[in-house]
């Protein structure tokens, strides 16, 4: 699926071209949603989808109305205008159905330090209808708890809270599972088990849907994002397809730099990308100091690397570099940076 602004998917549902597949399901779709708080519109006519099993991911600058619209998917404030369903169940005309097939974490899990993990699970049962003991086992088992379940929660490290969280959020069965930022404050280790456990549970045929500012894991782990800046969704679609919207980058690394640069210029078919431009992980040119970055047609590398060695330049190396969404992102939202 290419690019799809937030014009062609207004109402829920793509345009020509870009129409999702009629076979997938759709377990939370959000509709021409727009907030207004004091006279000041926050979210402006959001629209989305999420099938049923995949993992969504839900990207946006610091304020551009991230939480707010959680904050409506849950019912805990209402929309000014729009719909939102759940498993086709409206959320303000019929909440109790709606958010029955919801399980959500907002910031941190919050949990009783004092009681074990597994009196914690039993607390939050009892405050749903049909949750057993055998329902808690299960959950337990799924969020891979089982040896440390009986041990008080102040003893838990901040992942093991995270897992009693999403443990605890999973007891209504619900189909889509909402969580919000779930790596912060987690070591690489432990976003790396969250990202696998994440994968896990929409193999299992879960819906997820995940707000992050962290771009790399959202790139990881999310088969489909939207981007959203200033209460706009301005652009939905599976990850790969959105990263391809951008040109990868070619970097020259070379042994007489003002020559090959002179060189790389003159030809009408290479751009060199001003230092302005260029958005690259720091990881990348570390690696490749004094890396002379361009755009070109893949098949132009190889002439290229000819004539630069026609002229007697040395190439010490030549990189093509693929896109990120956090390039993309950068890109989309006028260099706004994320919370």
């Amino acid at each position: 699926m290419t690019l799809v602004t937030n014009d062609a998917v207004r109402g829920g549902t793509l345009t020509g071209n870009e129409r999702e597949p009629a076979e997938k399901e759709v377990v939370l779709s959000v509709q021409n949603v727009t907030k207004n708080i004091h006279g000041r519109t926050i979210i402006r006519g959001i629209s989305f989808d999420v099938h049923a099993g995949e993992i969504f991911g839900f990207l946006g600058p610091n304020g551009s109305g991230k939480t707010t619209t959680i904050r409506m998917l849950v019912d805990l404030i209402r929309p000014t205008s729009g719909d939102i369903y759940v498993c086709g169940y409206h959320v303000r005309r019929d909440p109790e159905k709606a958010l029955r097939h919801i399980g959500c974490i907002v910031e941190n899990p919050e949990m009783y330090g004092y009681m074990t993990g597994w009196e914690n699970l039993e607390h939050f049962a009892r405050m749903q209808h049909g949750i057993d003991i055998e329902r808690i086992r299960e959950v337990v088992e799924i969020v891979g708890m089982d040896a440390r379940i009986h041990d008080k929660v102040k003893t838990y490290s901040l992942g093991m809270r995270q897992r009693l969280g999403i443990a605890q959020a999973l007891l209504g069965k619900p189909r889509v599972l909402i969580l919000d930022e779930p790596t912060n404050g987690l070591d690489p280790k432990g976003i790396k088990e969250l990202r696998i456990f994440i994968r896990s549970l929409a193999e299992q045929g879960m819906s997820l849907f995940i707000s992050s500012h962290l771009l790399s894991e959202i790139q990881l782990m999310c088969d489909r994002v939207a981007i959203i800046s200033k209460g706009e969704v301005i652009a939905v679609g599976d990850v790969d397809s959105l990263v391809s919207r951008n040109e990868s980058y070619v970097l020259w690394q070379l042994d007489g730099r003002e020559a090959g640069l002179r060189l790389l210029e003159g030809d009408p078919n290479v751009r060199i990308v001003p230092e302005n431009e260029l958005r690259l992980d720091e990881s990348v040119t570390a690696l490749l100091p004094g890396a002379i970055a361009t755009t070109m047609a893949h098949e132009h590398v190889a002439s290229m690397i000819r004539k630069l060695s026609e002229a007697g330049i040395g190439i010490m190396a030549v990189q093509k570099v693929a896109p990120t969404l956090e390039e993309l992102f950068l890109t989309m939202t006028e260099g706004d940076t994320v919370e």
